[in-house]
């Protein structure tokens, strides 16, 4: 027989109030939701109430463009066909839009020729934290590489910034 799988969602906190969104394909809700308590408590975060977290994410489609396109010709397709943004991140340009427009901003953005490496629809936090230190990041990371390693989690967001010097820190 097939299993049953059910999408949820688990709200929590990591350490130092970094607010995170988990999204889970379970067969056996039971399980999971313990699982994912336990997660989070030995990884010094702490779930919290259903809806006390998601209202700080907000669910948009972000389409992947290489860095190589002219940003002036990427801007003009995107914005025409209804994107809010477009930010530089390493070596490609993400163009954000409202969830529902991510196929019609992709066809557009492919009818002018331009490449798309990868659209997909995600959480976006709407306000950062940002973290100061490497010593704050390195527990925020341990519960989200952890929550990342379970079999039953999609997705995990969260709403925290590293700043340049923090993280040149980290990987000294």
């Amino acid at each position: 027989a097939e299993a049953d799988y059910t999408e949820m969602t688990y709200e929590g906190y990591a350490p130092g109030g970094v607010a995170v969104y988990v999204e889970v394909l379970t067969a056996n809700r039971t399980r999971t939701g313990p699982e994912m308590r336990s997660v989070f408590s030995k990884n010094g975060g702490s779930i919290a109430e259903p809806g006390s977290v998601a209202w700080q994410f907000e669910r948009k489609g972000i389409i992947h463009v290489p860095s190589s396109v002219g940003e002036d010709d990427l801007m003009l397709v995107a914005l025409d066909a209804g994107a809010e943004d477009i930010r530089a991140e390493g070596d490609s340009w993400t163009v954000v839009c409202e969830a529902t427009l991510t196929a019609a901003v992709r066809h557009a953005i492919e009818e002018a020729g331009i490449q798309v490496t990868s659209s997909d629809l995600t959480m976006l936090p709407t306000s950062l934290v940002e973290l100061d230190s490497a010593d704050t990041v390195k527990p925020i990371l341990r519960l989200i590489d952890a929550l990342d390693e379970h079999d039953d989690v999609q997705d995990v967001h969260a709403n925290f910034d590293i700043p340049e010097s923090v993280l040149a820190e980290l990987e000294a």
